[in-house]
């Protein structure tokens, strides 16, 4: 379960010039959150401390490391990130490498037109979205794989209605990463006002907390063929995404359809 991503996605912009780490930050600070660095080595303890960002811009020629191999150690930790060159310099090798491997999306020579660099890192910013997007869809789609199998094994492994209960609530649990799940089979006896809800209207029930410590609570009913079975209660430390309901909804209707099989 997880949040939305900011409406102000992350920049962080490297270079050991602060008249230029300056200029870059005036230039993008109101569509992004910049963050700045004046060395590899600096820019390497910000993601540590600030953690994935959209965009990279870095300086090629820098004291101690330079831009590309910067940019190279931060590939396996954050995949999805675009990484900018600026460069004064032809250094035609170590650019052709980078570009090659991945590891750099485009590179930008100094002095550099505002409103050209504007347009890469748009075009930048826009297709992180698009990896992000497909990442978070693939990333669904197995959960919903793994959910679903671990639901029908846990239904066959189970010797009585009572233990296929939670093995049933143990699969969600596992599978979706809640701080808690249960299945009510008497959802009248629970405590829980949202599980009392969802059993009178048969309808999933949403609660979502506010301020930093935010969490999300969902109550949905289990059903095969029309009849109640049980309800499912399921408490998360984030909001939920629609995505994510409709997953759970989904899961919901197969535990009706593998709990009925045990009654």
């Amino acid at each position: 379960m997880s949040l939305d991503r900011p409406k102000k996605p992350k920049m962080l912009v490297v270079d050991d010039e602060p008249d230029n780490l300056d200029l870059l930050y005036r230039t993008f600070r109101r569509d992004f959150n910049v963050l700045r660095a004046e060395s590899g080595v600096m820019a390497l303890e910000v993601l540590a401390s600030e953690g994935e960002v959209a965009v990279i811009i870095s300086d090629q020629r820098m004291p101690e490391m330079k831009g590309t191999e910067f940019l190279s150690k931060t590939v396996p930790q954050f995949p999805d990130t675009m990484r900018i060159i600026l460069t004064g310099f032809t250094d035609v090798e170590d650019l052709v490498e980078a570009i090659n491997s991945g590891q750099v999306y485009k590179y930008i020579t100094k002095p550099w037109d505002p409103n050209e660099l504007k347009q890469v890192v748009q075009r930048a910013a826009e297709t992180y979205e698009l990896l992000k997007q497909r990442t978070e869809e693939l990333h669904q789609a197995q959960t919903q794989i793994t959910l679903f199998s671990t639901i029908a094994q846990a239904a066959q492994q189970a010797s009585s209605f009572e233990t296929g209960i939670s093995a049933i609530a143990s699969a969600f649990k596992q599978s979706l990463t809640a701080t808690d799940c249960q299945l009510w089979s008497d959802w009248a006896s629970s405590p829980d006002e949202l599980v009392q809800a969802a059993g009178r209207q048969t309808e999933t029930q949403v609660a979502h907390g506010d301020g930093i410590e935010a969490s999300s609570a969902i109550a949905t009913p289990v059903t095969f063929q029309g009849n109640l079975l049980a309800v499912l209660s399921l408490q998360g430390t984030q909001p939920l995404r629609p995505e994510e309901m409709a997953l759970i909804e989904l899961a919901a209707q197969q535990s009706g359809v593998a709990l009925a099989s045990l009654r």
